[in-house]
């Protein structure tokens, strides 16, 4: 179940870095209140995920999901260029995450 919810977490922090960056410095309301309502779970789950997976493998897959999962948000709303490099880079990124699921 930690692992479940560690996945999901991951998920809820490219929920929030993308409603932070969609909050304009915190000038439209709806993203930041999505910004605080994911940070909030994101977090919440994150500290549950801890109890039964170490810390530094829970952060690095919680860290490794949201940034793998923002970067393409950002690249299907062409806000950032897709190129094989950044496509590679971000495939390996999650065969990382995999890998630390696998041997942890």
């Amino acid at each position: 179940m930690a692992w479940v919810v560690l996945v999901l977490s991951g998920v809820l922090e490219a929920v929030w870095a993308t409603a932070l960056g969609a909050s304009k410095g915190f000038r439209r309301v709806v993203p930041t209140i999505v910004f605080v309502a994911g940070m909030a779970l994101s977090m919440v789950g994150l500290a549950f995920a801890m109890k039964e997976i170490p810390v530094g493998t829970a952060y690095a897959v919680w860290v490794g999901i949201g940034a793998s999962l923002t970067v393409l948000v950002a690249i299907a709303r062409r806000q950032e260029a897709a190129s094989l490099a950044r496509i590679g880079l971000v495939v390996g990124l999650v065969a990382c995450v995999v890998g630390l699921k696998v041997v942890g």
